[in-house]
């Protein structure tokens, strides 16, 4: 299965996000999934990483409009490169593009990712797929979401996201890729 992988930017090499997102990268790579990522830097690069470490296929969705905000080029670990004019093109290729989506900790452009997928998902403008958010971060903000909003979101559109306390939880979340019979 291809499993994109949302997450922030800023954690780098040795700090703990950056870690379990190397991890996380091994265990979809082992698990026999490709893996797609925002291409660049942070956890991007850690799950890109991990998974070419671990001999998966990675997956690097970039997107021309970052590059001129701010000049960068996708990380070392990125076997193929899919290229998007706009932000939003490429957040869209990243939900259009998967079997599954797993979100790590990030800022406002992870949220965006995560929103736009469950959004899409549930006017079914995209397949449904398993997006699974990992950390109590997200248990917390969605849990607030729901607890002051929930009048506006139906269960069964709840029922579209899934939770995990950890990478390894994240992953044995996912179904099992599909063999050649």
């Amino acid at each position: 299965m291809n499993i994109s992988v949302f997450g922030g930017s800023a954690p780098r090499p040795g700090e703990p996000a950056y870690e379990e997102a190397k991890k996380l990268g091994a265990l979809l790579a082992r698990a026999g999934h490709s893996v797609l990522t925002g291409a660049y830097m942070g956890t991007m690069e850690a799950v890109s990483r991990g998974a070419s470490e671990a001999g998966g296929h990675v997956i690097g969705l970039t997107c021309t409009e970052l590059e001129e905000w701010r000049p960068t080029a996708y990380n070392a670990w990125v076997a193929e490169e899919r290229r998007f004019p706009t932000l939003q093109e490429r957040i869209i290729g990243l939900i259009d593009g998967c079997d599954a989506a797993i979100a790590l900790p990030g800022g406002p452009g992870t949220l965006a990712e995560v929103s736009l997928m469950w959004n899409r998902m549930i006017i079914e403008a995209s397949p449904r797929h398993p997006l699974i958010l990992v950390g109590s971060g997200w248990r917390c903000v969605f849990d607030h979401f729901i607890s002051e909003l929930g009048t506006y979101i139906p269960v069964k559109d709840r029922e579209l996201l899934q939770f995990a306390a950890t990478v390894e939880q994240a992953a044995s979340l996912l179904p099992s890729p599909q063999r050649p019979g």
